[in-house]
């Protein structure tokens, strides 16, 4: 019976660390990634920055591929970020327009602040035409024009918004702070164009979208 306890603590602590080990793995890539692109990085290269063999890389993804395709299970299909639905749930049934679109703001902007590497990883993957940024496009984003032209329709109806084609709304809005997470992330780090909060940026962006969609 002991024999037996001792064996699967073992199975499990091997599991457990194949999982760190692998994590560790995915974090390094997207690093990579985002500062080279696919067909710059080299499995190789990750393997040396990860402090394990190539063999140990391949152990865990079969090629750089899905590895690539990981990153992407792990940060959008997985939702390893706040899911911003979830969130706007009580704004939405309150019918708060400037909740609605503070918080989704808002929710971006974090998010892209905490995780700047996979902001880069998606304008790589987008520029050298990869699968991954089509994937993310058609798990995520077309998720959030869903969501938030179904709420401008609504409002329409309500007699509350004006009739504007909901999607040309909602890209201006995402446009916005999309834009800002952009220059702070690449081109103005110091911020020196534009120094707010994300509280304070997310405010703004909510405020002129309504200005220029409520009657």
């Amino acid at each position: 019976m002991e024999q037996r306890l001792e064996k699967n603590l073992e199975v499990i602590a091997t599991r457990m660390a194949g999982d760190v080990r692998r994590q560790q793995i995915l974090e390094i890539a997207m690093r990579l990634f985002s500062e080279k692109g696919f067909s710059g990085t080299t499995t190789k290269e990750i393997a040396v920055k990860a402090g394990v063999s190539e063999a140990m890389v391949f152990k865990h993804f079969a090629n750089k591929e899905e590895l690539y395709s990981a990153i992407l299970d792990r940060k959008a299909c997985n939702r390893s970020f706040p899911n911003p639905f979830e969130l706007l749930a009580d704004k939405i049934a309150a019918k708060d327009d400037f909740g609605v679109f503070y918080t989704m703001a808002l929710n971006a902007l974090d998010h892209h602040h905490e995780d700047c590497d996979f902001l880069r990883l998606m304008l790589h993957s987008a520029l050298e035409q990869h699968d991954l940024a089509r994937m993310f496009f058609e798990s995520f984003i077309t998720d959030v024009y869903e969501f938030l032209g179904s709420y401008i329709r609504e409002r329409q109806k309500d007699g509350v918004f004006r009739e504007v084609e909901p999607n040309v709304a909602i890209r201006a809005f995402m446009g916005m702070f999309v834009h800002h997470s952009l220059n702070n992330i690449l081109w103005d780090k110091d911020q020196k164009l534009l120094k707010i909060s994300n509280e304070e940026a997310a405010r703004g962006f909510a405020e002129i979208l309504l200005r220029g969609i409520c009657k």
